[in-house]
């Protein structure tokens, strides 16, 4: 695997790929990564072509009070792990090279309307850090096809709207959630856990299977079913951010005969700031 940290670096590498005939393939990521990060990778090799990761913990996506600091950064780790599932290359820019004019002076990229929802609420400004830092990926490695994981399901909205409006040809894929057994979705802060929450972190995915099944069977008051499903949360000992029934295309709020549902959710337990979401088709 190679490995580099520079543009000039990585556009040298991909031009000699280009002109192999081989498919460039992208799979972004923030490090610290997890059986979650290496499925995206494996599928990525599946369809074939050369395989960037890129590992960038972008300041631009984190709020004041967040965890920008004390992210994990597990550089030596991710590596080992990119060999293992075949990736190619892997790039490492850091701040400067991202944002070469500082945080406040550089171009931001706003998706309007996805990006004030849900998380976009909790967490005001993180969609617009995530659009920009994706966008600039795909015109730093100009990939043929971009992998993301479907647990960040506004995130993948919010970056396909992107795509699309600017033009950017790229084809992006949606990865299913990796689980853990108990059914706790994979994310690099679930390391912020004890023991205890780890195991009750479990009920956000029951909450979530039990709100599907109400909608499953017809249930249409998405209100009611929202705040039954916060309670179930509150009770469990989360703290719910918001438990949210959307339009799966686009995340508006769905008429009572909507047959493509997405059911969403974010909520603190202990340090951890958790989300998931299940897809129901009725």
């Amino acid at each position: 695997m190679i490995c580099v940290d520079t543009i000039e670096s990585l556009r040298a590498q991909l031009a000699q790929w280009r002109r192999a005939g081989d498919r460039i393939l992208l799979v972004p990521t923030m490090g610290n990564l997890h059986q979650g990060h290496l499925k995206l990778a494996h599928e990525a090799k599946r369809r074939g072509g050369r395989l960037v990761v890129s590992i960038f913990v972008n300041p631009m996506q984190f709020g004041a009070g967040e965890d920008f600091a004390s992210y994990p950064r597990t550089l030596e780790r991710d590596r080992a792990l990119l060999e293992t599932a075949g990736a190619d290359l892997l790039f490492t820019p850091d701040e400067k090279t991202v944002y070469p004019r500082g945080r406040a002076g550089h171009v931001e990229v706003s998706v309007p309307g996805l990006s004030g929802e849900l998380c976009g609420a909790s967490r005001p400004g993180h969609f617009t850090g995530v659009a920009t830092v994706v966008c600039k990926l795909f015109h730093m490695v100009q990939p043929d096809l971009a992998l993301f994981g479907e647990k960040d399901f506004q995130q993948l909205l919010v970056i396909r709207r992107m795509a699309a409006d600017l033009d950017i040809p790229v084809e992006i894929i949606g990865v299913a959630t990796e689980r853990e057994p108990s059914g706790l979705a994979m994310s690099s802060r679930n390391q912020y856990l004890s023991e205890d929450e780890r195991q009750r972190a479990a009920l956000l995915y029951r909450v979530l299977q039990g709100l599907a099944e109400d909608l499953k069977l017809g249930e249409a008051d998405y209100p009611a079913l929202e705040r039954e499903a916060a309670r179930r949360l509150s009770e469990g000992g989360f703290a719910p951010d918001y438990v949210s029934v959307r339009r799966a295309a686009d995340l508006s709020v769905p008429g009572p005969e909507e047959p493509d549902l997405v059911v969403l959710a974010a909520a603190r337990l202990g340090k951890a700031r958790l989300i998931d979401n299940l897809r129901v088709e009725r």
